[in-house]
């Protein structure tokens, strides 16, 4: 994708009133998130380029500066997000939460709410069990399929 394209659509975004824009290509991925100066831009190319052959006299970079860092997955079941959205963990601000830490929840129950769109989407356990850990953030967005609870 070339800059003048990527310029265009960081405008876009920061002249209008969405949050964040996200589009695919054959070349590769960008996603936009407004934020409340600049718009970070994340891209993310698709398509596996050669390596490139190191440059006669210069010393090699080591390959772990340059990974990024990989998580140890969370013990037990995970909750994810079905959808993008905004994540509530109670009805209204003022209510309790549905879940805490320790809570034992059934199949079915309600664990918290995504906001889509301007619709309130509840979203409930998929197993039995008591929550071990919230990984949602209140209030923060979410992305399709990003672990919300882990259920033991």
């Amino acid at each position: 994708m070339d800059l003048r394209k990527l310029k265009t659509l960081i405008d876009l975004v920061s002249e209008s009133n969405i949050s964040e824009l996200e589009i695919t290509e054959t070349e590769g991925k960008v996603r936009i998130v407004k934020g409340g100066g600049a718009a970070p831009v994340q891209y993310v190319q698709t398509l596996a380029a050669p390596p490139a052959a190191p440059v006669a006299g210069a010393p090699a970079a080591p390959a772990a500066a340059s990974a990024p860092a990989v998580e140890a997955a969370p013990a037990g079941h995970a909750v994810k997000s079905p959808m993008v959205g905004t994540f509530y963990r109670s009805s209204s601000p003022g209510a309790p939460a549905f879940v805490e830490i320790g809570s034992k929840v059934n199949e079915g129950d309600t664990i918290c709410i995504i906001e889509a769109m301007k619709i309130l989407n509840e979203i409930e356990a998929d197993k039995s069990g008591t929550i071990t850990q919230i990984l949602g953030e209140n209030g923060q967005a979410v992305e399709y399929g990003q672990p919300l609870f882990i259920i033991e």
